[in-house]
């Protein structure tokens, strides 16, 4: 009897070692990032020191080159905050707009001080016609939030044409295979399969405050279809170094190469970042996003130059 009871009280204490654990590992979301979230109406999450929140456009129904595509596969929008120098915070985003959308938004933006850093395409064919709008700003959570919330309550108000009739692709990804090929696990977001790998070999800094891939400094895979004839989207963080050799390796693969720009001003080092999609077998669409991931980060840890 006195054993069991030393067993019962060693599996309570292991227990809650592990709930310690996971509790140091999770982060308790600040309450004026809770405000923020009240503010501009949208739910999201606190990890690694950054606050994220998506705007998914629901309300738009996309087809490419006459595919119909879900919401996951490029089309969510998002914006995050994080802490720089002086207490102040950092904002970014990423904005997905109708072209009718752009300039309104744009204009509630640059009124309320915040700052549009790029604006651009992810797609070739697209229906209805999708324009990405890059955002910053910089100071209090609160006033960025406020300042923020005009524009945000722009998106989804004008009426997009209709689709283009098509019959919706069912999903059977092995996604299992997918991350073998790329050496990389996905999340899987209804019927799409999403990779994401981050740069920190870079350790990009603004203000002070980190740039890390949940404020957008990231290489991404999306993939939607069946592993005969799946489609992939995604997006590439380079360093200017790295463009041409991360270029032919896309095209060596058949993937298309649909937009080439920036997403932040005034960085060091300067990042490029290059869209791409392509349709075809699955496995050969993971090799040809392999081919393009080899190419980054070959001189190891970034070092600015003195």
């Amino acid at each position: 009897m006195k054993k069991l009871t030393l067993t019962l009280r060693w599996r309570v204490f292991g227990s809650a070692i592990g709930i310690c654990t996971a509790a140091l590992h999770a982060q308790e979301m600040p309450s004026e990032y809770q405000q923020v979230l009240k503010t501009v109406g949208k739910s999201g999450d606190y990890r690694s020191n950054v606050l994220k929140a998506n705007i998914p456009r629901n309300d738009i129904h996309v087809t490419i080159d006459n595919l119909a595509v879900p919401t996951p596969f490029g089309f969510g929008g998002w914006f995050a905050m994080t802490k720089g120098d002086g207490g102040d915070d950092v904002m970014m985003g990423d904005l997905v707009l109708l072209q009718e959308e752009v300039n309104p938004v744009m204009s509630a933006l640059l009124d309320n001080g915040l700052e549009v850093t790029a604006l651009h395409n992810h797609f070739f064919w697209e229906n209805p016609r999708i324009y990405y709008m890059h955002i910053h700003g910089h100071g209090k959570a609160a006033d960025l939030a406020e300042h923020f919330k005009p524009a945000l309550a722009l998106i989804g108000k004008s009426q997009p044409p209709p689709p283009a009739s098509t019959s919706s692709a069912k999903t059977s990804l092995d996604t299992a295979q997918i991350a073998r090929i790329v050496g990389h696990e996905g999340e899987q977001a209804g019927a799409v399969y999403k990779i994401t790998v981050g740069r920190d070999d870079l350790n990009l800094k603004e203000m002070g405050a980190l740039i890390n891939s949940r404020m957008g400094l990231n290489t991404w895979a999306a993939f939607y279809g069946s592993n005969e004839d799946a489609a992939i989207a995604g997006d590439v963080a380079m360093l200017e170094s790295e463009v041409t050799p991360t270029l032919k390796a896309l095209r060596s693969h058949g993937l298309d190469v649909v937009a080439i720009h920036h997403h932040m001003i005034e960085t060091q080092p300067v990042i490029i970042f290059l869209h791409y999609w392509g349709r075809g077998p699955s496995s050969q669409l993971a090799q040809g996003f392999k081919a393009a991931l080899d190419q980054l980060g070959k001189g190891g840890k970034y070092r600015p130059p003195r």
